[in-house]
């Protein structure tokens, strides 16, 4: 088994565990409010989309465009890339079922089923988000993927929180309840596993692998998170929030670069 293989799954499990982390926040106080879930949860969704964009996306683009004869050729074979990385995910939104979120009451307005199923929606994000991971160090040699898992290990810290929120609020324990957050997290190293493998068909596609993955957590973000944070009486609140954790993981980005 080669080093980048290694290295990638490790680096998807580290991320993974992350969300166990955000499991134990719950222990810090004694109830969290909608008002502090949506803003961490813009944060995070700002650090995503930065992170999709300058880790993902935009080194995708400079490895395709003007590679090939036909500028237009090279354009469409990158936005088809993304475009199937967006279709992907909004598949798998299809065919499995799940429930937003959509209330955006976090505690004792959760049945168990109805928290179950909206946990199951936070599990699908791990897919993709491994799958970035996965790619990414199968690209050392065009990206630096340090910056993209500081990125997805930020985001799993309030998706780690809402999963252990919503599960006290069904019933659970918090230790159940936390302890349940990090074997969630657990399934970003299978998606690290499928991006591995891709990149390690073909170095060729690799390019493509990274529009495809970026399209995914683009969708996450758009369709997933955005959706469920945003009120009318904290739109203003989410603007910053967004902005803040884009501005941020840009700064980390660049570090890394």
């Amino acid at each position: 088994m080669n080093a980048i293989f290694v290295n990638g799954f490790v680096a998807a499990l580290i991320a993974g565990m992350v969300t166990g982390v955000g499991g134990l926040l719950v222990f810090l106080k004694k109830r969290y409010y909608k008002a502090e879930i949506n803003l961490l949860l813009n944060v995070a969704a700002g650090v995503m989309l930065s992170a999709s964009f300058f880790s993902l996306l935009m080194p995708a683009m400079e490895n395709i465009i003007g590679k090939g004869e036909n500028l237009h050729i090279d354009a469409l074979k990158y936005a088809t890339s993304m475009g199937l990385g967006v279709l992907l995910v909004g598949v798998l939104n299809v065919v499995l079922p799940h429930e937003h979120n959509g209330t955006g009451h976090h505690g004792p307005y959760f049945d168990i089923k109805k928290a179950w199923l909206f946990i199951i929606a936070i599990t699908l994000h791990k897919i993709p988000e491994g799958l970035a991971i996965g790619i990414a160090f199968g690209a050392e040699e065009m990206v630096n993927p340090m910056s993209l898992l500081v990125g997805i290990a930020l985001h799993n810290i309030p998706e780690g929180l809402t999963i252990a929120i919503s599960l006290i609020g069904a019933g659970y324990s918090k230790i159940k309840a936390s302890f349940t957050s990090l074997l969630i997290g657990f399934v970003q190293p299978l998606g690290a596993v499928i991006g591995l493998l891709l990149t390690g068909i073909d170095f060729n596609i690799v390019p493509y692998g990274m529009a495809l993955a970026g399209g995914t957590m683009l969708f996450v973000v758009i369709n997933e998170i955005l959706p469920e944070t945003y009120g009318q009486k904290e739109n203003t609140k989410s603007v910053w929030a967004v902005f803040s954790g884009f501005i941020l993981m840009t700064y980390i980005t660049i570090l890394f670069h």
